[in-house]
């Protein structure tokens, strides 16, 4: 007959599962360096996980837009800089041919370089963004190439046709924070991004002058050329420098926001760390004392079990 009852038996069990139990959650907890395993093992500490868990993520996505808009402003920024370079140029030319020495020779050469200058303008604001092959400065309608031209019998342009249309992508770059880094080719409204190309706000409609100098020169017509023509090229000229100087902005926008965004989610880690990470120098400490415990469990329940009422009765 045993000693034991089954009263005793199932606390006995009750008390290995207690601490197998234990065993096995300290274990986990040195393994993966989490002292929370599931809600249970603290509700509030698993909450607060999981809202700086969520804010980790956002701050992710807002690392990527970032990222994007910076690639793309880049780009950009290389197009603005040709353009400048090219509206310098033709503004030099319409001041060099308003001489009175000029000869139509010169104004003839003249008409020539700015018809190069007029496809080198055409091939930069049909330039694609490389990161994704979609044009820059054809707004939201950038699947297709935004200029078009129409040229004559010799292969000059004549004319030029925007296909794109003048809005723009925005991005999330923080709370409450939206930023882009595109420019519509054209705008002929009244509000809205400024057009790089044609914009009617500021007056510029580059290419259409660059034709229109282009075709005094050829005529001759010094007058028009320094009368209205050196005066539309500087309003285009102004046009470049404001985008050249609005990207600079952006940049250094971006550069700032990805500061505090990398600042944000390096805290949130440190706050995922302090909640949920294990003391692991103690957690290793609690698991030796546990493992122990266990151990004696086993002998003395062994010991216990096999006792029976020979035991107890005098020799």
């Amino acid at each position: 007959m045993r000693v034991a009852t089954n009263a005793y038996t199932n606390a006995m069990l009750n008390q290995f599962n207690v601490l197998v139990s234990r065993q096995n959650n300290l274990q986990s907890q040195v393994s993966t360096g989490l002292r929370i395993q599931t809600p249970a093992d603290d509700p509030t500490a698993m909450q607060n996980t999981l809202s700086y868990l969520a804010n980790q993520s956002t701050q992710a996505q807002y690392s990527a837009n970032i990222g994007t808009l910076q690639t793309r402003a880049t780009s950009v920024d290389s197009v603005l800089q040709s353009l400048q370079t090219i509206s310098s140029r033709a503004g030099e030319i319409a001041t060099s041919a308003g001489g009175a020495t000029t000869s139509q020779s010169d104004l003839t050469n003249y008409a020539d370089e700015i018809n190069s200058l007029i496809n080198q303008v055409v091939n930069a604001a049909n330039t694609k963004d490389p990161s994704t092959g979609k044009y820059l400065f054809g707004g939201t309608a950038s699947g297709a190439a935004p200029f078009t031209t129409t040229t004559d019998a010799s292969g000059n342009v004549t004319a030029v046709t925007y296909n794109g249309n003048s809005t723009v992508n925005q991005a999330q770059i923080g709370a409450g924070m939206t930023a882009s880094a595109d420019v519509p080719g054209a705008n002929t409204g009244s509000t809205g991004a400024r057009g790089l190309i044609t914009d009617s706000q500021s007056g510029a409609d580059f290419l259409n002058h660059l034709i229109t100098l282009r075709n005094d020169l050829n005529a001759g017509n010094a007058t028009a050329v320094t009368n209205t023509d050196s005066a539309n090229l500087q309003k285009d000229e102004n046009n470049i420098a404001y985008q050249v100087a609005n990207n600079g902005v952006l940049q250094n926008k971006l550069t700032a926001a990805a500061a505090f965004v990398t600042s944000n989610s390096q805290n949130l880690s440190q706050m995922i760390s302090n909640t949920s990470s294990a003391d692991l120098m103690n957690t290793m400490v609690q698991l030796s004392q546990t493992q122990t415990s266990y151990q004696a469990a086993l002998q003395s329940g062994s010991k216990i079990m096999s006792l029976s009422l020979l035991n107890y009765l005098p020799a």
